[in-house]
């Protein structure tokens, strides 16, 4: 993580592949890892816009342009990984150099988490290939439900439940990850970062639109025009960012998580 995180920002329609600035890990890079937020059969807000996510990739072909680059969802809806993926148009972004990949499909390997006080998970179980990439980027949305009362702001961090396997981390819902919502979702976050968060080496933060609801529901709120995208090296500097620009409340998770990672355990 960057000592001090240079945050950029930008109206959506002046984000393009040239003012996009990847993370210096991304140049010449053999491979990427991008985990956009996709894991819903609806539109932007709810998922990353298509203009925003062209824009991503293009930037990165143009630092790397024969690398690998790997697009990494897990979906949570009935719906299936195909047809969400089809619904979005997916496929036809994708160079040849580029693939699409499912995060429940994936060899898995369990991560330990750094932090010196795991709220849950002394280990979670992700995606082997976090660790197989020399850049990884996550493209979330910016969201903000209500869980007991409480605002959740979601944004790049909390984009990453999508990599973690339904198969582990249901609870009564087979389509969904329940077990990373208890004791709560901020708590669990500081496990996501001290386990996986923590290896990404940029983030996106696509607010065109940025998404309300009332309740927990996470795709059937309203959209609220912002039309801002922020991007940069560092996670939790990027989504404090977001919060700031769309008037958005800050979640405590993020100053806990900063404190925290100063006293990360070395692996």
């Amino acid at each position: 993580m960057p000592a001090v995180a240079e945050i950029r920002s930008s109206p959506s329609a002046d984000f393009t592949a040239l003012s996009y600035t990847p993370p210096a890990s991304a140049r010449d890079a053999k491979r990427i890892l991008v985990k956009p937020n996709l894991g819903y059969p609806e539109a932007h807000p709810v998922t990353v816009s298509r203009p925003v996510l062209v824009e991503i990739l293009a930037g990165l072909r143009r630092v790397a342009p024969d690398a690998e680059i790997a697009i990494v969802e897990g979906v949570c809806s009935k719906v299936s990984f195909a047809e969400i993926m089809a619904g979005h148009d997916i496929a036809r972004l994708l160079d040849e150099g580029m693939r699409l990949l499912n995060a429940d499909e994936l060899d898995a390997i369990e991560y330990p988490n750094r932090s010196p006080e795991p709220v849950r998970f002394k280990t979670m179980l992700a995606p082997k290939i976090l660790q197989e990439v020399d850049c990884r980027i996550s493209v979330g949305t910016l969201k903000r439900t209500h869980l007991k009362g409480e605002p959740l702001i979601s944004a790049s961090l909390k984009n990453l439940y999508g990599l973690f396997p339904r198969a582990k981390y249901k609870a009564r819902s087979a389509n969904s990850r329940g077990q990373l919502h208890r004791p709560s979702v901020p708590g669990v976050l500081r496990d996501v970062y001290g386990c996986v968060g923590h290896l990404f080496d940029g983030a996106v933060v696509d607010a065109t639109q940025k998404y309300f609801s009332k309740d927990w529901k996470p795709n059937k709120g309203k959209a609220i025009a912002t039309d801002r995208v922020f991007w940069g090296d560092d996670l939790l500097a990027v989504d404090r960012a977001a919060c700031v620009g769309c008037d958005e409340p800050m979640p405590d998770y993020l100053g806990a998580i900063e404190q925290l990672r100063a006293g990360f355990i070395a692996l």
